[in-house]
């Protein structure tokens, strides 16, 4: 089981993509939060406001040209400590089409070459039980719907155990029916483990049935504008829409991201003006 004692903290974290001298591109601008331990934290914002950055910059893919990322032990009075184990669940399925469900679930297990055979096939009928798909061990990717698929990633993420789970729109890419199924079945998921997960999102309604905490941020460049914490009842499932604090939380939030997406499209047509 996950360790839930790793909060990660950005402070003033900023970063400039310089690929272009003369035109650099400011993608976070002094974005500081938290993220903490055993809680959903769910980021939301108009496209390329550095949601994902965000994200990478957690995970080690990116580092910052300005600011400082933590790693903090809430279990030792909240001390400075190493990097946690992190697993990310992205919104293209990236499975191995020549690998069958299993064979895919356990491949992160085989590279870390720690465990057994019969330990690692173990581990990933668990976590295959996990997403409900129990019985398709042997199949392959290409015989499986495109929300089946994003299970199997889900199966391979959680497989690993992480610290830290990191889900980049994961949903973004299946249909309105199968994407609300999936979010009640990753909702019980995480109220079940108790787990750490940052989750990237588009959706209003994902990050309410999914989150702990819901951080808004801004157009480019990316900052903090809101942290608010979701109080409704666990567990969520689409019934949770029919709480009278539901709509609140979602016109609140929709103000917020109305008036930076207004705020961005005026950007782009001045820009091309």
């Amino acid at each position: 089981m996950p360790s839930p004692q790793i909060a990660v903290e950005f402070k003033d974290v900023g970063l400039v993509f310089a690929t272009d001298p003369t035109a650099p591109v400011v993608a976070l601008s002094q974005a500081s939060c938290r993220f903490a331990p055993g809680k959903v934290t769910a980021i939301i914002g108009p496209s390329g406001c550095g949601k994902s950055t965000l994200l990478q910059i957690a995970r080690g893919f990116l580092k910052p040209t300005r600011g400082s990322l933590t790693f903090r032990d809430e279990g030792n009075g909240d001390a400075p400590t190493e990097r946690p184990t992190m697993a990310t669940v992205w919104q293209a399925f990236n499975l191995f089409p020549w690998l069958t469900v299993l064979e895919n679930v356990t491949f992160g297990l085989e590279l870390n070459g720690s465990l057994s055979r019969s330990e690692r096939d173990a581990r990933a009928r668990q976590a295959i039980a996990a997403v409900d798909l129990a019985g398709f061990e042997s199949k392959y990717p290409r015989q499986l719907s495109g929300g089946m698929r994003q299970r199997v990633g889900i199966a391979r993420a959680l497989v690993m155990e992480p610290d830290i789970l990191l889900l980049d729109e994961p949903f973004g890419a299946l249909d309105a029916q199968t994407r609300l199924v999936l979010q009640e079945q990753l909702a019980t998921l995480v109220e079940k483990r108790g787990m750490t997960a940052i989750l990237i999102t588009h959706s209003i309604e994902e990050a309410i049935l999914l989150g702990d905490k819901i951080i808004v941020m801004s157009s480019r460049p990316g900052r903090i504008v809101s942290e608010i914490t979701v109080e409704l009842p666990r567990p969520r499932s689409l019934a949770t829409t029919q709480d009278p604090e539901y709509p609140r939380l979602f016109d609140r939030i929709y103000g917020l991201l109305r008036d930076e997406v207004m705020q961005a499209i005026t950007a782009e047509q001045g820009t091309s003006a």
